[in-house]
């Protein structure tokens, strides 16, 4: 069972769209189950992330784990963002089935592979962000 904050994010999503000439643009997806995300930031001068926009293909728990994940980043640092784990995306959701749990991972890589794509149009490193796998993988089930 979803619970309502699940419920409410995938009814009523924030943040879906595109941002025009994105800072970062991150796609990833899950071959098994069809989920495909894409998130975007657009990030000022001091690397604070102004806005997150998302555009999911997936179930509702992927909209959902989509649409937290950017309201998580919104307002953020860099540094801050890259520290948003799959765990706090289902903490914030209230909980996730156990065999939709892939979907928040989907959402935390989603971030981690825009963040790569700002770092390496700006050429820049950011601490502790490793190069993302490949655009569209196969995940284990988690649970």
């Amino acid at each position: 069972m979803y619970s309502e904050k699940v419920m409410d994010h995938f009814q009523n999503p924030r943040n879906m769209g595109e941002i025009e000439d994105a800072g970062g643009v991150g796609t990833v997806g899950n071959a098994k189950c069809g989920d495909i995300m894409r998130i975007y930031l657009d990030v000022d001068d001091n690397g604070i992330i102004r806005e997150a926009k998302f555009k999911t293909f997936g179930c509702g728990a992927a909209v959902a784990t989509s649409s937290m994940a950017t309201e998580l980043v919104k307002g953020k640092s860099i540094q801050e963002a890259l520290q948003v784990t799959n765990k706090a995306v289902m903490e914030a959701l209230d909980g996730l089935p156990a065999v939709k749990v892939h979907c928040s991972l989907l959402a935390e890589e989603a971030i981690h592979a825009a963040l790569w794509d700002y770092a390496q149009k700006k050429g820049i490193v950011i601490q502790g962000l490793k190069e993302p796998k490949a655009d569209i993988h196969e995940e284990e089930e988690a649970g």
